[in-house]
């Protein structure tokens, strides 16, 4: 089973970016905490972050026969990214929506996502974990779909 990732704009700046919000942990760390996850599920991971839209929807054009799942920080295009939400829909497989921050407790702009009618659900405010977490019901959820 293959599982993409994709982390969108100033994502790259966890640990050093409103760590009162996001914490101290980098993004290269939640990437390690993924792979040792996905190393005890058994599952391959596909990983990106990218600072422009049009490369996380290649991204996910690219892998459209090879993956059976998404997990997707939209970041700064959660409330904006029309083409990223319609790239979502047109995937064959389910995506799940992170955040490390309860986006819904944040400024008012923010509590709205354009993503969240594409995926399947979404995991936020849990820091980190909400990336593990993410990961654990989307894998169970495409397991669930093979039997």
């Amino acid at each position: 089973m293959k599982i993409l990732v994709l982390h969108g704009p100033n994502l790259n700046l966890f640990g050093r970016r409103e760590p009162h919000i996001y914490g101290t942990t980098t993004l290269a760390e939640i990437n390690q905490r993924l792979q040792a996850l996905a190393n005890e599920l058994d599952v391959e991971l596909g990983v990106i972050q990218s600072n422009h839209e049009g490369v996380l929807i290649d991204f996910l054009h690219e892998h459209i026969d090879s993956a059976q799942g998404a997990l997707v920080n939209p970041a700064g295009l959660t409330q904006h990214g029309v083409p990223l939400h319609d790239a979502i829909k047109g995937m064959p497989f389910p995506t799940v929506e992170v955040h490390m921050s309860n986006i819904a407790a944040r400024e008012p702009w923010r509590a709205h996502s354009i993503i969240s009618p594409a995926v399947k659900g979404t995991v936020q405010g849990l820091g980190p974990q909400s990336y593990l977490a993410a990961l654990r019901a989307l894998v169970a959820i495409v397991r669930e779909a093979q039997a």
